[in-house]
């Protein structure tokens, strides 16, 4: 019988031909074991103590990392993770908290510029004591940083950083800012710049690539005020969604309810986010308001019968629109009808609606995202200013 095959040699263990060093030397091989456990010691010890050096100072954040996917170059120079800012930075880019966007009863939203020239979005809630500030508020404010920190996308007015201070009591929200307002006030106030059909097309595409990215997240994230307002416009023109609805709910008055809800507003869904975002396809293709009188109530109510078919289907497109095509609208008012379909298992995935957009609009995801991007300076800034 051959003889059996010799045992490989152990990972643990080095083959004297590879070593040099002949079996029959063990002191030796005790040398080198021992000074191979001294050196892993010492970097063991190093990191250790560099690790707890961080937390005395200050330097890691105390919510979970963000990615800065954006700016690959920043995740090569800089660790990660959602930037703990000073309230007195803010106070200073927002020029004492005078430079006010807009405000709400639960919280208000502040423009800030960086030394850099960037400009930042503030949004900051009511609340000025933390007798006001119940336990169940502040999880809500950390899951929501998390949660938002969390989307990364080009298409989604991404998170720079956040503030928790408790003298002055201080809970804000620091975001990438977007200058040319909202797609509702492109659409329906008449005072702002007038908007393409090729430019409309380029934004709902922006739109529906950054909802397929927060859908495929593990878990999905859904937006929770999907509308016209919450969508952002960038220098030229690309879409960026805002999710500024954190500050609805944190620091009011909770009640208790049943089903899928909070504080009696139900609960979004992906689902729901695609019925929303059918809403605003329509809103885009009309330039109409999604519920108002002239529309005898809700827009998709008004528009039932051009997507049926009983009316000219072109009879629906926005008057102020100087072109568009034919064959787009036919086939968009096909994924708008799948969209707002009543049963939510009959409404299409966003990797479905995405597909069947890019194939009607022909337009990337490189080609919807903003060509001029701050993002990477407000990030380097923050960054920089949080290490020195």
């Amino acid at each position: 019988m051959p003889d059996p095959p010799s045992p490989a040699p152990s990972a643990l263990e080095i083959p004297p031909s590879a070593s040099g060093i002949s079996s029959k030397s063990p002191s030796s091989k005790k040398r080198k074991v021992a000074i191979l456990a001294g050196s892993i010691g010492g970097i063991v010890v190093l990191l250790i103590l560099i690790i707890g050096y961080l937390f005395k100072t200050n330097k890691i954040a105390t919510v979970k990392p963000w990615a800065t996917g954006l700016s690959g170059q920043l995740q090569k120079a800089f660790v990660t993770g959602a930037q703990k800012l000073k309230r007195s930075e803010l106070e200073a880019a927002c020029e004492d908290f005078s430079n006010v966007i807009c405000t709400s009863p639960t919280g208000t939203l502040y423009k800030g510029t960086l030394s850099s020239g960037v400009e930042i979005a503030v949004a900051s809630v009511t609340v000025t004591s933390s007798k006001d500030w119940s336990k169940s508020s502040e999880v809500k404010f950390r899951k929501k940083i998390d949660t938002l920190s969390k989307v990364n996308h080009k298409n989604f007015v991404n998170l720079l950083g956040y503030c928790e201070e408790e003298e002055p009591f201080t809970r804000m929200v620091v975001f990438e800012y977007a200058p040319n307002g909202t797609l509702f006030e492109h659409l329906h106030v008449k005072e702002t710049e007038h908007l393409d059909w090729i430019t409309r097309l380029r934004i709902a595409m922006g739109m529906a690539y950054c909802l397929q990215h927060m859908h495929q997240s593990k878990p999905p994230i859904a937006h929770s005020n999907l509308n016209s307002s919450s969508v952002l416009l960038t220098d030229d023109y690309a879409a960026k969604i805002s999710d500024l609805s954190f500050l609805n709910g944190i620091g009011s008055s909770e009640t208790k309810s049943g089903g899928r809800k909070h504080n009696g507003v139900p609960l979004a869904t992906p689902e729901s986010n695609i019925y929303s975002f059918g809403v605003m396809l329509l809103e885009i293709v009309t330039g109409r308001h999604p519920y108002s009188e002239d529309n005898n109530g809700s827009l998709q109510d008004w528009a039932s019968n051009f997507l049926r078919g009983n009316r000219p289907l072109r009879e629906i497109v926005d008057p102020t629109l100087a072109s568009f095509q034919a064959e787009q609208l036919e086939r968009i008012a096909d994924l708008i009808k799948s969209c707002i379909h009543p049963d939510t298992k009959q409404r299409p995935k966003m990797n479905e609606i995405c597909e069947r957009l890019r194939e009607i609009t022909k337009i990337t995801p490189d080609a919807a995202v903003p060509k001029l991007n701050s993002l990477w300076w407000a990030e380097l800034e923050i960054c920089s200013a949080d290490g020195s």
